[in-house]
């Protein structure tokens, strides 16, 4: 285990029980929907490069615009 996940689950250690239900259940969604992209990605090695190739395609047809984190 590394340093800083044992430094996370000192403090985690330190608040209520609901509080860490609920950090727990996040953690364990993210490392289940990690595990599914991945899983995904591996019945479709070119999965990624599809999509990638569709967004250049659109982004050079000028349907895409600028991300404004401002506006989100």
């Amino acid at each position: 285990m590394t340093d800083l996940l044992e430094e996370a689950i000192a403090k985690l250690k330190t608040l209520p029980a609901s509080q860490q239900n609920a950090i727990a259940a996040m953690i364990l969604e993210e490392l289940e929907d990690e595990q599914l992209w991945d899983e995904a990605f591996a019945r479709s090695p070119d999965g990624l490069a599809k999509l990638a190739q569709e967004a250049m395609a659109e982004y050079h047809a000028g349907k895409t615009q600028e991300l404004d984190p401002d506006k989100l």
